[in-house]
């Protein structure tokens, strides 16, 4: 059964990818676009903004950092001034591995406020249109490492784990009212976050691959698209252990 509106035709939805000017974002914003959506792309890195722009006619940037909710407002108000938007897919996020032994405030910080307080900027006048007039659909990029405590993951998956809840809260808020919510939950993508990783990412995907499967999970009406599912199902049946048997799990999966 379907959670959400199916999406499978794309031709005239306006559709706001926000963090997508490399990685999981752009790969999206590329297929979206060759789909027929008028495609809007936000993310602090202006220049490759405009270079996707350019070679994709037709598509309009918006660059901002989504830490400033005023920057995040005056965006949004320029493009609902030439019509409403049909699907927001907040797909900015910041990544460095962190353990317990290196901790730094500044940088869980700033994982905080790209990955999750930055969602919330977005989401704020984005759900009040889509409430008002009855229809839209807000998506979020999270991640596996949101589904359970990981090595390397100290400051990245709590916040992962914050825009998954927030997505469900939000479904079980709205979704009477005409909206569809949905969370994406990747493996391992090829993309600038994981590139710096120095540990073996199993069945890394590249970001074209994920966006397909993105593209079909809404096509389905899926609340939530993981994938690779050989990958994260794993990772979902480890979370369902009890913490006795799970943290002894943990430690010989990653051997950390």
């Amino acid at each position: 059964m379907s959670l959400n509106p199916t999406m499978a035709q794309w031709t005239g939805r306006r559709v706001w990818l926000v963090g997508a000017s490399s990685g999981i974002g752009r790969a999206l914003a590329v297929k979206l676009h060759g789909l027929g959506a008028e495609v809007w792309v936000s993310a602090r890195n202006g220049a490759a903004l405009q270079t996707f722009t350019e070679a994709h006619p037709g598509s309009h940037a918006l660059p901002l950092d989504v830490t400033d909710a005023a920057a995040v407002q005056n965006a949004f108000a320029t493009l609902t001034a030439t019509g409403p938007l049909d699907v927001m897919c907040y797909c900015a996020g910041h990544y460095n591995a962190m353990r317990a032994q290196q901790f730094d405030l500044a940088d869980a910080h700033r994982h905080h406020q790209i990955n999750y307080a930055g969602a919330l900027n977005v989401m704020g006048p984005v759900l009040a249109a889509m409430l008002a007039r009855g229809a839209g659909h807000l998506s979020f990029i999270s991640s596996v490492a949101g589904f359970a405590g990981l090595p390397k993951s100290l400051a990245y998956g709590p916040t992962k784990a914050a825009l998954i809840n927030l997505a469900e809260t939000l479904y079980l808020d709205v979704h009477r009212q005409g909206l569809g919510v949905s969370v994406i939950n990747p493996g391992f993508v090829d993309t600038p976050l994981t590139a710096n990783n120095d540990f073996d990412m199993p069945a890394l995907m590249t970001p074209e691959a994920a966006a397909q499967e993105i593209v079909d999970g809404w096509a389905a009406g899926r609340f939530e698209i993981h994938f690779p599912r050989r990958f994260t199902r794993a990772i979902k049946f480890l979370r369902l252990l009890p913490y006795r048997w799970f943290f002894p799990a943990v430690h010989k999966i990653t051997g950390l």
